[in-house]
Formats: C-alpha cells, structure tokens, sequence
C-alpha cells in the first residue's frame, strides 16, 4: 500500500494510478530495474537542506542533484544534502529512502529536473522499498506543481 498521505492525496483528487509490488530494492537505480522501468522514466526523492530548510529535489535515477544548480535556481545562499537523521522524522509513513516525490502532504517545497517532466508516466517510490506507483506526469505537476529547472548533472 502506498504511503498514507499520498494515497490519501491521489484519491481524494480522483487521479488513476498502477501500484507496483518488486523485490526489496533501495536504490532508484536497483528499483528501476527490478520493474523493468527505464531510469529516465524513474523519479528519484533526494532531500536538500536549502539555507537550513529542507526541500524535495527530484531527478531521473540516470542522475544526481546538481547541488549549484538547485541552489541557483532556488536563490539560496547554501546547499547540501540532507542526513536521513535530518529528514527522517518527517515521513513517518515512508521507509527512510523511499519518499515519494510529493512535497505538498509533508509540507515541503518541491523543484524537478525539467528532464523528468518531458516523459508520459511518472514512476517513484510509494513510501516503502517494496512498491513504486506509475501515473501521468502532467497529473503529478497539476497535483504538486514543484518549481521545474536544470538541477541535475549526470551520473
């Protein structure tokens, strides 16, 4: 089952969705392939600690944070990743790695790589490390409506 709050959020605005059951995978690139899903097709949910808050930045599992560019394009002073002792109090219904890219139901802001909102469907983590959901892009950024930029570098 997804996460509570996102489950919550998807229903309650009526938007259709595949769950996925895998083996246990806990790294974006690892989930991509155990579902047979293309990395660039694969959201990953990395947390960045923007001027001490934190915030969701989410890129393709084929690359990482651009860290400059994401501080850039957020006009903050400093940025770095995150510890999950920092974050992990924060999704209490998510397995520590395994957040959706959904800012909005743990009130944190949200910025995306313009290269993962050029695909049809979305896919992510549902909170566990067992269940990814697929569902349409343009559903997703009508539903969170994350800052979009260039903040990722390749691998």
């Amino acid at each position: 089952m997804p996460a509570q709050k996102l489950k919550k959020l998807l229903d309650d605005r009526g938007i259709k969705y595949i769950s996925i059951n895998h083996s246990p995978a806990y790294t974006a690139r690892e989930t991509a392939a155990s579902t047979f899903i293309p990395r660039r097709e694969f959201a990953k949910t990395v947390i960045v600690d923007l001027d001490g808050e934190k915030v969701m930045a989410v890129v393709s599992a084929s690359r990482h944070v651009d860290l400059d560019a994401l501080r850039e394009l957020a006009g903050a002073t400093a940025a770095r990743l995150a510890s999950e002792d920092e974050f992990k109090t924060l999704f209490p219904d998510c397995e520590i790695g395994a957040m959706p890219p959904f800012g909005s139901p743990y009130e944190l802001r949200v910025f995306i790589d313009e290269m993962v909102t050029e695909v049809d469907d979305l896919c992510f983590n549902a909170g566990s490390h067992e269940q990814i959901l697929r569902l349409d892009c343009s559903d997703y950024l009508q539903i969170e409506r994350p800052v979009v930029g260039s903040i990722a570098a390749k691998e």
